[in-house]
């Protein structure tokens, strides 16, 4: 690429230290379509025949059918996807491939090609996403009548639904489609034609590019989009965001899955055993899961660390930014893949379920509304039925197995309607309030996500 710069060799040392083909290769695909795109300017500026551009066409479309195939040779001596390319067109079609770089720099080339990868990629995870929804939604639907604990502290503290809780990570999920389409959004602007820094003075028809390549938007200063990777930043951090739910959704599987609680029972093909004790069934999935987390945020945190010292414009630093990008998109898109499968095959334990939720101390909070709604201040309330708790403990008797008597010895507001607080259906069916975990707003959300996501 330089040799008339140069009056010795690279050394097989450095070619080694610098080469970026053992990760890069997987651009080849969107490197093709750039340079096909870019070959259609070159024409029209008259700087290429009809002919050549139909040659260089012709012979990248082969070099692309190659590399699907498995039976194209990468070249570490040639550094990156752009020049292995590049270099083997030339071969085979002489001079037209040699014009292919006219008004390009490798600066402007590859920001292309990782904003055409990535594109790509949003779209590939916003499906994934959507399908882990989907198999929320479905264990969600299948158990519409299960009531848990919902925790605060992992300690037990009111009664919710077990679909409720699952449409917690949907709406969790929904934000991350939401964050991935926004890095989409940014990111589909056309950088080809700012050259190595500075643009050309060969002028190319920049908006025919971005018609063929279908961007909504050019590039307008040549420094900034050579040099920017913030869509790149942009999309670690949404992915950070999906790997940090996942890693949540992961420690309530491992809870649920535990013989303490009992809640779920994962199928044998999404569990592994021990090698020593013969009766273990871990659950190897949401463990993995939420150790891969820290790679993914390691991943951001690399990659800004990399850019934030940065010079304008374009530094080889900025060869750093892809194994990052390709690492966690790598890991995310298998977290997501495996959890959706591991989720469809979850049974659950329904008498499990049923014995934990039986705790009559989770509607506490629900005789504390009693209270309240025969004008008693809330954090009066809030007092009295601490000590109705608390006699409950030293009497090592359940909350409803105390009288009246001594209810209305803590609170004369107390009638003997207040046993019915502790009837669970009708506790469940009290919560309207939007957002709330009503058996008819469980329905409706039940139903207003089937819809989005069918």
């Amino acid at each position: 690429m330089w040799k008339g710069r140069f009056s010795e060799p690279t050394a097989a040392l450095l070619l080694q230290y610098s080469e970026s083909i053992s990760f890069d290769w997987r651009l080849w695909r969107h490197d093709i379509d750039g340079s096909i795109a870019h070959s259609a300017a070159l024409e029209k500026a008259g700087l290429i025949t009809a002919q050549e551009r139909a040659q260089i066409a012709d012979g990248l479309r082969e070099i692309g059918a190659e590399i699907e195939a498995g039976t194209f040779q990468f070249k570490p001596e040639l550094e990156d996807i752009h020049m292995n390319i590049e270099a083997e067109l030339t071969r085979r079609i002489g001079d037209a491939g040699a014009k292919l770089h006219t008004a390009r720099s490798r600066n402007d080339q590859v920001a292309l090609d990782l904003r055409l990868y990535l594109r790509a990629e949003c779209e590939s995870l916003t499906e994934l996403l959507r399908d882990l929804q989907r198999a929320l939604l479905e264990l969600a639907e299948a158990n519409r009548e299960i009531i848990i604990p919902g925790y605060t502290h992992l300690q037990r503290a009111q009664p919710v639904f077990f679909a409720h809780h699952l449409l917690a990570y949907v709406e969790m999920l929904a934000r991350d489609v939401g964050r991935v389409g926004d890095t989409r959004t940014r990111l589909n602007v056309l950088p080809l034609g700012s050259g190595a820094i500075a643009g050309s003075t060969i002028p190319l028809d920049r908006d025919l590019i971005a018609q063929l390549l279908d961007f909504p938007a050019i590039s307008q200063n040549s420094m900034d989009a050579v040099s920017d990777r913030d869509f790149a930043v942009e999309l670690l951090a949404a992915l950070a965001l999906v790997a940090m739910h996942l890693s949540r959704l992961s420690e309530d599987v491992i809870l649920w899955a535990s013989s303490e609680f009992r809640f779920v029972t994962i199928s044998d093909a999404y569990t592994t055993g021990s090698s020593l004790m013969p009766q273990k069934k871990n659950p190897d999935v949401a463990e993995l899961t939420r150790g891969k987390t820290g790679r993914v945020y390691g991943n951001l945190l690399s990659l800004l660390t990399t850019l934030k010292g940065l010079p304008m414009t374009y530094n080889r630093d900025m060869q750093e930014d892809k194994e990052p990008v390709f690492g966690s998109l790598d890991t995310v898109k298998a977290a997501l893949t495996v959890f959706a499968g591991m989720l469809r095959g979850t049974r659950i334990n329904a008498d499990a379920c049923a014995a934990a939720v039986a705790d009559p101390l989770l509607l506490a909070t629900d005789l504390a509304d009693y209270l309240v709604k025969r004008g008693v201040p809330f954090r009066q309330a809030h007092e009295v039925i601490g000590r109705a708790v608390a006699l409950s403990a030293a009497r090592e008797t359940p909350l409803p197995s105390l009288t009246l008597e001594e209810f209305r010895a803590l609170h004369p507001a107390f009638d003997d309607d207040l046993f019915e607080v502790f009837h669970l259906d009708r506790a469940m069916a009290a919560r309207t309030a939007t957002g709330a975990p009503s058996p008819q707003n469980i329905g409706a959300q039940l139903a207003r996500w089937r819809t989005e996501l069918r």
